[in-house]
């Protein structure tokens, strides 16, 4: 059964794009931390982040870099944190999260609940960087 980080890639499920190439997708998390947090997905369904082949992890490690480089121009933020958990979904994804404080990327505070339109308005934003 196709993950639904698969669905969102086939686009039976709407996502708030950040970055997209061949390989890889990045789309707001619905259910962020801060506002910008994001995802970055390989296209293909991997499971595991360390089942991804070598070159295209580090290829992925790239993407992250250049998204994480237009949420640092968006938000004034002291780094942008990284974080690889994969247990919520079954599709290997990297949480990148503006932060200025350790706890910003405390994954048992409660998440923002932000309206369809203002996740449109971060992904815009973000885009334009």
């Amino acid at each position: 059964m196709a993950s639904i980080f698969s669905k969102i890639v086939e686009g039976t499920i709407p996502c708030h794009k950040i970055h997209e190439n061949d390989k890889f997708l990045a789309f707001l998390d619905i259910m962020p931390l801060k506002e910008g947090h994001t995802l970055v997905i390989p296209k293909s369904e991997v499971d595991y982040i360390f089942d991804i082949e070598d070159t295209m992890l580090g290829e992925m490690m790239v993407f992250a870099k250049e998204v994480a480089a237009k949420l640092k121009a968006t938000f004034p933020c002291n780094r942008i944190g990284v974080s690889v958990i994969g247990l919520e979904v079954p599709h290997a994804h990297i949480h990148l999260i503006p932060i200025n404080a350790i706890d910003d990327m405390n994954f048992s505070r409660p998440k923002l609940e932000l309206t369809q339109e203002k996740l449109a308005e971060i992904a815009d934003r973000v885009k334009g960087n």
